[in-house]
C-alpha cells in the first residue's frame, strides 16, 4: 500500500519540479527587466500579496504548511534574480572598491594594540599573527578600539570568544559602539599554568589572581586543589602575573601563561591546568580601513532584525539558499530597548563571489542596522 502512495506522490514532485522550472524561467525574465531598469530585487508588498492569495482557501490544518513552502520558493526566487540584478549600495561599492585594488597579503609587520601587559594571551596572538608587532598595551578593551579608531595603532588584537566558557561579552558589546573591520582571526590553544614567586608552594597559596574568563576555564582545577584559596579576578592574565611578580608575598599566585613566567620571572607549580585539554580562544585583528587580504574565506556581519515571528528565520534561509555555512550566531540586547536585539553572523564564503556579495548588499538594505565586520581569513594555531 505504501509503495503505491510513493508513486503517486513521485508524479507529483514531477509535476511540482516542472511547473517550478516554468515558474524559474519567468523569474529569470523579471529578474532581467528589474537590471535594465535597476529595480530592486526583493519586494515585500508583491510577496506578502502572493502568500495570502495562494493560502486563502486553504483550510486551516494545511494554510501555514503552505505559506512555508512559498516563502522557500520566494526566497529561492530571490536568490536567483540576485545573479542577474547586483545591487548597489555605498557597502557594495566600498566592497568592489576594495576587491578592484588585486589580492593583498597580510603584513609581516605593524603597530598592534593589545589589552594587558607582555605576556597576555592577546600578545602571544599578536605574535603568531605578525612576524614582527611592535605591541602597545592599554589597560581595557575599549583602549584598544580606540587606539585603532584613533589611528595610534594600524591594527588591534582583542579575544572574541573561548571554547570552554563562550564569547566575550564586552567585546561584542563594543562592537556596536566603534568603527572597525575584522581583517583577520587566530584560533589559538590555550594553556594555563599556576605560577608563584620562586620558594613558594601549592599548598601555601592563599590567593590565586587571573582574568575572569581563564577562571573559569580551571574551575574544575581549583575547586580540587585550590579549594581553599581565595580566587580573585583582575584585568588580564598577565596583569596577574606582573602583580605576583612585583608582590614580597610568596602565599599568592595567578594563572598566566607560560610565556609570564619567562617574563616576570616567577616558578610554575602546577602546568596545563584548564579543565579542557581542547581549549581555544579565537582572536580577532581589526583595522580602522576596510581590507581584505588573501585568502579570505569568513565573513562577520552584525544587524538588527524586526522584533516578529520569523524575521530570524527568513535571514537564515538567506544563507541556506547559497550553500553558505553559517559557523556562528550571538544574539545582545540593544541597550535602552524592550526585548531589541542585535546578531552576529560569522560564515564560511568569499566575498569575490558575486552570489556572496549581493546578499550581503539585500542584508544591508533590509536592516535598520547593518554593519560589515570583515572578509577574512582565520589561523589556527
Amino acid at each position: 500500500m505504501i509503495e503505491e502512495l510513493r508513486k503517486k506522490i513521485d508524479a507529483i514532485d514531477d509535476r511540482i519540479a516542472d511547473l517550478y522550472l516554468e515558474r524559474q524561467s519567468v523569474v529569470k525574465e523579471i529578474g532581467e527587466e528589474k537590471a535594465r531598469n535597476r529595480s530592486a530585487v526583493a519586494d515585500p508588498s508583491r510577496e506578502k500579496k502572493i502568500i495570502a492569495r495562494v493560502t486563502k482557501s486553504v483550510d486551516e490544518e494545511q494554510k501555514i504548511y503552505l505559506k512555508r513552502v512559498f516563502e522557500t520558493i520566494i526566497e529561492t526566487s530571490r536568490a536567483y534574480q540576485r545573479r542577474l540584478v547586483s545591487p548597489v549600495t555605498p557597502l557594495s561599492d566600498e566592497l568592489r572598491k576594495a576587491l578592484m585594488e588585486g589580492k593583498q597579503y597580510f603584513p609581516v609587520s605593524s603597530s598592534v594594540a593589545c589589552q594587558g601587559v607582555e605576556g597576555s594571551y592577546s600578545s602571544i596572538a599578536a605574535d603568531k599573527l605578525f612576524e614582527i608587532a611592535d605591541i602597545t598595551y592599554f589597560r581595557n578593551f575599549e583602549g584598544v578600539f580606540q587606539a585603532v579608531e584613533k589611528g595610534l595603532c594600524d591594527y588591534g588584537v582583542l579575544p572574541i570568544e573561548n571554547s570552554a566558557v563562550g564569547s566575550v561579552n564586552a567585546v561584542y558589546d563594543l562592537m556596536k559602539k566603534h568603527h572597525f573591520y575584522i581583517v583577520r582571526s587566530i584560533k589559538l590553544k590555550i594553556c594555563h599554568h599556576l605560577l608563584a614567586k620562586k620558594g613558594a608552594t601549592l599548598a601555601g597559596i592563599k590567593e590565586i589572581y587571573s582574568h575572569e574568563q581563564a577562571i573559569g576555564q580551571c574551575s574544575e582545577y581549583l575547586q580540587k586543589f585550590a579549594k581553599n584559596a581565595k580566587v580573585i579576578s583582575c584585568a588580564n592574565t598577565a596583569v596577574a602575573a606582573e602583580a605576583v611578580a612585583s608582590s614580597d608575598r610568596t602565599d599568592i599566585a595567578c594563572i598566566s601563561s607560560r610565556s609570564c613566567a619567562d617574563i616576570y620571572d616567577l616558578a610554575v607549580l602546577d602546568s596545563n591546568i584548564q579543565d579542557n585539554d581542547s581549549n581555544y580562544t579565537r582572536f580577532i585583528c581589526i583595522s580602522k580601513t576596510l581590507k581584505i587580504f588573501a585568502p579570505a574565506n569568513r565573513i562577520s556581519i552584525m544587524m538588527s532584525l524586526p522584533h516578529e515571528s520569523g524575521a530570524l528565520n527568513r535571514v537564515l534561509n538567506k544563507f541556506s539558499t547559497l550553500g553558505l555555512n553559517l559557523t556562528k550566531l550571538e544574539s545582545r540586547p540593544v541597550p535602552g530597548t524592550d526585548f531589541e536585539f542585535m546578531f552576529y553572523f560569522d560564515f564560511e564564503g568569499q566575498i569575490e563571489n558575486s552570489d556572496t556579495l549581493a546578499l550581503v548588499a539585500e542584508l544591508d538594505q533590509g536592516s535598520d542596522l547593518f554593519v560589515f565586520l570583515g572578509s577574512y581569513y582565520e589561523v589556527s594555531q
